[in-house]
């Protein structure tokens, strides 16, 4: 039986993956910023599901929780940094307080529980650390998600940088990529304050986010949480970053090929003007 301790399970993929596990017959502290949002999970799950309040960006509470966690459980077998919010905006709309706070939620806050629950995995000489990522912290920009995009792609390398300092220790690290999965991500995305009309044309691609719940296209949290348990349960080691989900591959491949015609371009560019300086 593995503890999990899981952030943003109010609702979408942390919720699916809550109940995923209970089912599974592990333990799971679930976290939300108010623990009513969990009263349905508790109910279905008693004994399984324990609730816990947490709001990734404030740090006595991430101390707390995993402090709560540890004496609930025994220990942390598997923390998954699920928690997230997105916040729509160009970066001329973008204010500092507005992008401190996006990037305290996608990245701060999960460096922070990482950091905390990491002397508890190494105590136990094992444990495994699941990132929630996306497909965007490795896709080509995306007009009007800077903010997400960059707290995403920071988180990725955080995570790359942890794989290595911890493989040693018996600790894992996987970065799940979820693509399009229909949950409320997009309905509670907030707006920058400032609106410009310059970027006005930049609305439709918020609106592709704001009906992502209703999108019969995209994928079933479901599936994505039973995707997170093979991960973790495979004996075998796994890749570093697990793409999941409708277009997920496709879109990653299409990012892959962009990125490949840049540096062939760049490469063209700097040989072209090494030749002419040469000629000079």
């Amino acid at each position: 039986m593995r503890r999990w301790l899981v952030t943003g399970c109010s609702s979408g993929l942390g919720k699916a993956l809550a109940v995923a596990v209970a089912r599974a017959g592990d333990q799971v502290v679930a976290t939300a910023r108010r623990t009513d949002a969990l009263a349905e999970l508790v109910e279905a799950w008693p004994g399984r599901i324990s609730p816990l309040a947490l709001d990734v960006r404030d740090a006595q509470q991430c101390k707390d929780a995993v402090d709560a966690a540890v004496d609930q459980l025994g220990g942390i077998d598997v923390l998954v940094n699920n928690a997230g919010s997105g916040l729509f905006g160009a970066v001329e709309e973008v204010c500092d307080d507005e992008l401190r706070d996006q990037l305290e939620t996608l990245l701060v806050g999960p460096w922070r529980l990482t950091r905390l629950v990491l002397p508890v995995m190494r105590a136990q000489g094992a444990g495994h650390i699941v990132n929630v990522s996306s497909v965007v912290g490795r896709m080509w920009a995306m007009p009007g998600v800077a903010a997400y995009m960059s707290g995403k792609y920071a988180l990725e390398g955080m995570s790359q940088a942890l794989a290595a300092e911890v493989a040693p220790l018996g600790i894992r690290v996987t970065v799940m990529e979820p693509g399009g999965f229909a949950t409320r991500y997009g309905t509670a995305m907030t707006e920058a304050c400032v609106r410009l009309p310059e970027y006005a044309s930049y609305g439709e691609i918020l609106g592709m986010f704001r009906g992502m719940d209703q999108n019969p296209d995209l994928g079933d949290p479901d599936d994505y949480a039973q995707a997170v348990l093979r991960i973790v349960a495979a004996e075998q080691p796994t890749p570093l970053r697990v793409p999941v989900g409708p277009g997920a591959y496709e879109m990653l491949a299409g990012a892959h090929q962009a990125a490949t015609e840049e540096l062939g371009a760049a490469s063209a560019l700097m040989t072209e003007a090494e030749v002419l300086e040469t000629a000079e």
